[in-house]
């Protein structure tokens, strides 16, 4: 009797054997392989910042050659192109600011110490309620 998953097996030349893994050992042997967060962040962050001021720097020198040709021919369109530029270069530098922030964020984040927050519940009646209100009332005026 042909199994369901035999022309696959075939395939992929595999014998279709099922093996049971255990979620845990295979979390624990990627934690293993896998280099710490901070180091990969703090990687990240310099490459990032890196490659935005690059573009920042050679959007600055497209400008300023793409103003020089507008002015020389007149063209409405590479005063278009001049303004695109502009904008580009004024949203890269945001983002830098950005990133700026989103690290300050992440650094911060494992200093802040939990909140608690206790709600109170009263379970009864409104008369109960109103005697218990009237009652601490009379207590805080005698003292």
């Amino acid at each position: 009797m042909p199994k369901k998953f035999d022309k696959l097996n075939e395939t992929f030349n595999i014998d279709g054997e099922i093996v049971p893994v255990e979620s845990s050992s295979i979390v624990e042997k990627i934690e293993k392989l896998s280099p710490t967060t901070s180091d990969d962040i703090k990687k990240d962050y310099d490459y990032t910042r890196g490659n935005l001021y690059s573009l920042i720097e050679k959007g600055q020198e497209a400008i300023n050659g793409i103003l020089e040709l507008a002015q020389e021919t007149e063209m409405p369109r590479a005063y278009e192109v001049a303004g695109q530029l502009i904008k580009n270069v004024a949203d890269a530098t945001d983002k830098l600011m950005e990133l700026q922030k989103k690290l300050r964020d992440i650094e911060e984040e494992p200093k802040k110490s939990p909140t608690t927050v206790n709600n109170s519940l009263f379970v009864g009646s409104t008369a109960e309620l109103a005697k218990l209100l009237k009652q601490q009332s009379q207590d805080i005026t005698n003292q």
